[in-house]
């Protein structure tokens, strides 16, 4: 009785150092930028006198947050069905047992090493639209050269695309992930009952559509959290890849809370944006993990 005792009390001594410091860096700041949203906080100089929700207000009345949401809606069904459906089919592909199977995984992973700092400037090379002294450039180029002239566009320059060209960038780098997440879950289904399915007459088709994607759900799910985490605090590969773009064709509410708090140095409208992209991450995140815990324990 007294070991167990002994343990339980060395477990939480060993958990409380990360816990002190996720109460303090995680929730205490979280807390910190709560009440700093409903301050008056404009300047360099600290002022939290109280003001309610009127920086929640005037953001909602700012036309550039409208624009930023709507990219950020955009570019979250974009990026979550390319690359969803991009790593659903390689998975297929692999799951063939092709021959150098280990070096296309390799292969479609690596992009995953890279941050989507690198990621951005390599597509800002990729997707340089060109102009006419220096011709086409990147991938309108190599358009030019095979006669695909009608498949050249102004990529991330022309407000029409905008967002959806970091799409590419992006789908490109996750796309190797939702690969293996796919290709674990594949591998994990029993053989068994597979040939059993063939034996009654499914066809390939049926074995994929009425087998294997319904085992798979629970990874799509995860893979939709994930991605989805992703895709509303996207920072990095918008500043790397293109900044606000044409118009604020390719902003989103992260880089607009940069500017607003460190640049234009008003803090509790930064604030105020930093809380909303807060709760639109608590939306997709926190029902999964409420599904999760009751998972287990019903386990």
């Amino acid at each position: 009785m007294r070991n167990i005792k002994k343990d339980k009390i060395l477990a939480v001594l060993l958990l409380l150092p990360s816990l002190l410091a996720m109460l303090v860096f995680i929730y205490g700041f979280i807390g910190f930028t709560g009440y700093a949203s409903l301050s008056n906080w404009k300047t360099l100089k600290l002022d939290f006198t109280f003001v309610g929700f009127n920086n929640y207000v005037r953001l909602f009345q700012n036309p550039r947050f409208i624009i930023d949401l709507k990219n950020t809606l955009t570019f979250t069904v974009f990026f979550l069905v390319s690359t969803i459906l991009i790593g659903f089919i390689l998975a297929v592909l692999l799951e063939q047992k092709v021959k150098g199977e280990g070096i296309f995984r390799n292969i479609f992973l690596f992009p995953m090493a890279i941050s989507f700092v690198v990621t951005g400037v390599v597509w800002r090379w990729l997707l340089a639209p060109g102009n006419t002294e220096t011709g086409p450039l990147g991938v309108n180029f190599l358009f030019a050269k095979l006669g695909l002239d009608f498949l050249q566009s102004g990529w991330y320059t022309d407000p029409a695309v905008g967002i959806k060209a970091v799409v590419i960038a992006a789908a490109w780098q996750m796309s190797g992930y939702i690969m293996a997440l796919y290709l674990a879950g594949m591998r994990a289904i029993p053989e068994e009952m597979k040939e059993a399915a063939r034996v009654d007459g499914a066809t390939e088709f049926d074995i994929y559509r009425y087998i294997i994607i319904p085992l798979l759900q629970p990874i799509t799910l995860s893979a939709v959290i994930i991605l989805g985490h992703i895709s509303l605090k996207i920072f990095d590969l918008v500043v790397a890849m293109t900044g606000p773009g044409v118009g604020f064709s390719t902003d989103v509410p992260a880089l607009f809370m940069f500017d607003t708090t460190f640049r234009g140095n008003r803090f509790a409208q930064g604030s105020a944006i930093a809380m909303v992209l807060l709760l639109m991450v608590a939306v997709l995140v926190v029902p999964y993990l409420i599904r999760t815990n009751k998972e287990e324990v019903i386990r």
